[in-house]
């Protein structure tokens, strides 16, 4: 696999945001969000605002995804990290081989500055992300609006 960082939107032509959005839809599964969301996050990584901005992870075989991630900056130092990880998927074919592993060593090694992400407990990925490194520093909790 080979892995092609992403923090342009303009980079992203040759692959089409759609093409992203549509991967990590279907393979994060019972774990995602619907599409206008990750639209949301990958359009924000792109954002040059100050604050704002981010990159993309591509996992490519032969130039088709099997693997991404999406982090978001947070605009933020010190009481939240600099950035989050929102989304992160292997095709679930080729799980169980290393990719995610892969996916993250080279996210920690391209992001600058401390990385949150959010996980639901019973998602297997929980062992990957702890042996990384990654603590749980709190439980989040969410009161909904809408």
């Amino acid at each position: 696999m080979k892995i092609k960082k992403i923090d342009k939107s303009s980079e992203l032509d040759k692959y089409g945001i759609e093409s992203v959005v549509k991967f990590l839809h279907k393979h994060l599964e019972e774990y995602g969000d619907k599409k206008k969301a990750i639209r949301e996050a990958i359009n924000y990584s792109f954002s040059e605002k100050e604050g704002k901005g981010g990159f993309l992870l591509l996992g490519l075989e032969k130039d088709k995804i099997i693997g991404a991630v999406v982090i978001n900056k947070t605009g933020m130092k010190h009481y939240i990290p600099e950035n989050i990880l929102v989304y992160i998927s292997t095709h679930k074919k080729r799980r169980g081989q290393g990719l995610g592993t892969k996916l993250m060593k080279k996210t920690i090694e391209e992001t600058s500055g401390n990385i949150a992400l959010h996980v639901e407990e019973d998602n297997p990925a929980v062992g990957l992300y702890k042996k990384l490194g990654f603590e749980t520093k709190y439980l989040e909790m969410r009161y909904r609006k809408d």
